[in-house]
């Protein structure tokens, strides 16, 4: 009873150490990150009333000097989402997918909202907004514009202001062309089609009217006044992405470009740059064949923003000539068929390498396209996830069932480890040498017990970046009070589960599934002959409990995998037992936990 008793207390400590983790350095740490935040977004909001400029002179957002524009087209101060759309004229956007309008004033995509997806699970909820005006809150903005001198005359940039070929809205069927020609005659006009999903096509005819060649060069940006608020998390990157060409895969974080204020990769050919969230993404596809420059800014001077931004090389255009530019822009959900989808039809390098699949890509994609494969099929990815697991098991059933042989075996030699226990006493050193004999004479695995769980540790990794990164799982339901696969368990014990009418702190957010994977975790554990080394006896004891509240914060599709794993590794490790004529020492095991002796075998 005594050595009970130390086992209730080493839980309790246990407990009480996760418990003063929480409160003493993770709730004041994220805390410190929300002020950091509203501290900085206030100190933007102060900027915005103050009488001082933007980056962008006059010359730069006409496009006429050889400076890419960095400013927002004078925005000084913050309005209204509806005022600032009411600024300029539009061309509307209207797709299965999209809704928003372009602004004839910089040709700019600045209004852009995703008719598939609510802010919450709530179907009635406002629809995601990605893109807003430079002078909302939180502007967001992406450009094609041109980069000249004084012979070519004033280029499109962001205070062209261009004329549209007749009427009507912008649909996957009507393209829109618009047109502008410049104090020196050249005459530039874009046609701008968009697809079913997020890609839009950016086609430049630029017709030297005059009778000397000019050279110019075509910039591509995309700006932002805002970072996301919620903390960073290691496994996923926020920020600025591209591949680019032969240097590729570059991510920088908003801290990086805070700290250095412009990050300069250097000149690449072929590839794509923007910026990504956790679900949406800007990206810019510049002609796969011209060389550029890039640069992952921050700009401090008036309004801060962040910006991603490329410049190509020059193009001469001789007298009477044409010269054709053709740039992407993708602005959208980063679902992942339709971006795979995209790195094909547009033969874009990587561009699948926007959604964070990881270093360890190569088992973590297969995850997803498994679970997606069966959720087509049963249309639901909590089904899935417990299909996937099935899967994963039998992949790892001969290995598994060496494991469970061996625990079986080590069942065996039971009476022959309390022999030696008899025989060496107290002399642990040579108690401990003729155990490590023994196990190397029978073909004994000792840890046989940790590695049905440290085999889940792989499979468990892939699937949390597959549930945490993509947006298909956002906002998935399971059954019941799950209606979001990706966030934690809503429900808590401590308020018995909803019945009591009160929040309860978020270390103390135990719900239903997180209860019932510590149980199976325990059972499973339990299955096994207590290892005779007190350490290992007193990780076996205190691992359920750390898992039930380390996993509870966890996304609750995770949760559910690690239960239904469990359950399947009890029933699995029970017929191999029973093969083997061992004893199944679940029961007796409950019954020491308790004081209760466990009758002889």
């Amino acid at each position: 009873m005594e050595k009970n008793r130390n086992y209730f207390v080493a839980i309790a400590l246990s407990v009480l150490i996760l418990v003063a983790w929480q409160f003493l350095y993770v709730n004041p740490k994220l805390e410190k990150d929300r002020a950091a935040l509203e501290a900085q977004q206030a100190a933007q909001s102060q900027q915005t009333t103050t009488s001082g400029g933007t980056a962008a002179t006059t010359t730069t957002a006409t496009g006429t000097s050889g400076a890419l524009p960095g400013g927002a087209a004078q925005a000084t101060t913050t309005e209204t989402r509806e005022a600032a759309l009411a600024k300029s004229a539009r061309v509307e956007i209207d797709t299965p997918s999209l809704s928003g309008s372009i602004s004839l004033t910089g040709a700019r995509f600045d209004d852009l909202k995703l008719k598939e997806f609510h802010e919450t699970v709530d179907k009635t909820s406002p629809i995601i907004t990605l893109l807003s005006p430079a002078e909302t809150e939180h502007g967001y903005f992406a450009e094609v514009g041109y980069v000249g001198s004084d012979a070519t005359g004033t280029v499109p940039g962001p205070q062209t202001v261009w004329t549209q070929d007749g009427a009507g809205k912008l649909t996957q069927t009507t393209p829109v062309k618009l047109t502008f020609t410049n104090d020196k005659g050249v005459l530039f006009t874009r046609t701008i089609s968009v697809d079913e999903h997020y890609m839009f096509t950016i086609t430049d005819s630029i017709e030297n009217r005059t009778d000397a060649a000019i050279a110019l060069s075509a910039y591509g940006r995309a700006t932002r006044f805002f970072k996301p608020t919620d903390p960073s998390v290691y496994v996923l990157h926020e920020g600025f992405i591209g591949v680019l060409g032969d240097l590729g895969l570059h991510e920088v974080k908003y801290k990086e470009t805070e700290d250095d204020t412009t990050v300069t990769p250097g000149k690449a050919t072929g590839g794509w740059l923007g910026i990504t969230d956790k679900y949406w993404a800007t990206a810019l596809v510049p002609p796969q064949a011209t060389p550029y420059e890039t640069r992952f800014s921050y700009f401090k001077d008036g309004r801060p923003r962040y910006q991603a931004d490329y410049r190509q090389d020059d193009i001469t255009i001789a007298p009477g000539q044409k010269a054709d530019v053709k740039n992407l822009f993708f602005g959208g959900a980063k679902e992942v068929p339709i971006i795979d989808g995209y790195k094909t039809s547009y033969a874009i390098p990587h561009f699948d390498l926007m959604i964070d699949w990881g270093w360890f890509w190569f088992f973590t994609k297969p995850m997803f396209q498994l679970m997606d494969f069966f959720f087509r099929y049963f249309g639901n990815f909590g089904i899935a996830i417990l299909i996937t697991t099935i899967v994963v098991k039998g992949l790892f059933f001969p290995l598994a069932n060496k494991q469970y042989a061996s625990m079986a075996n080590m069942k065996k030699m039971q009476p022959k480890m309390e022999e030696l226990k008899a025989k060496h006493g107290d002399d642990r050193m040579a108690l401990q040498q003729a155990m490590m004999q023994l196990y190397k004479e029978e073909k004994i695995n000792p840890l046989a017990g940790c590695w049905p769980i440290l085999l889940q540790i792989p499979v468990f990794f892939a699937l949390y970046k597959v549930i945490y990164v993509t947006i298909e799982m956002r906002h998935a339901p399971f059954f019941g009070w799950i209606q979001d696969l990706s966030a934690p368990d809503p429900t808590s014990l401590f308020n018995l589960f909803g019945l009591l009418p009160y929040d309860v702190p978020h270390v103390l957010m135990i719900g239903v599934w997180p209860l019932i994977m510590g149980v199976t975790m325990f059972l499973q554990m339990r299955m096994n002959p207590t290892p005779p080394d007190p350490t290992q006896a007193m990780i076996f004891t205190w691992m359920p409990l750390v898992f039930t509240f380390m996993l509870a914060t966890f996304p609750a599709g995770l949760v559910i995998y690690w239960a239904w794993n469990n359950t399947l590794s009890i029933i699995q490790q029970a017929i191999i037992m029973k093969r083997h004529g061992v004893k199944i020492e679940l029961f007796d095991n409950l019954k020491g936990l308790f004081g209760k002796k466990p009758k002889p075998s």
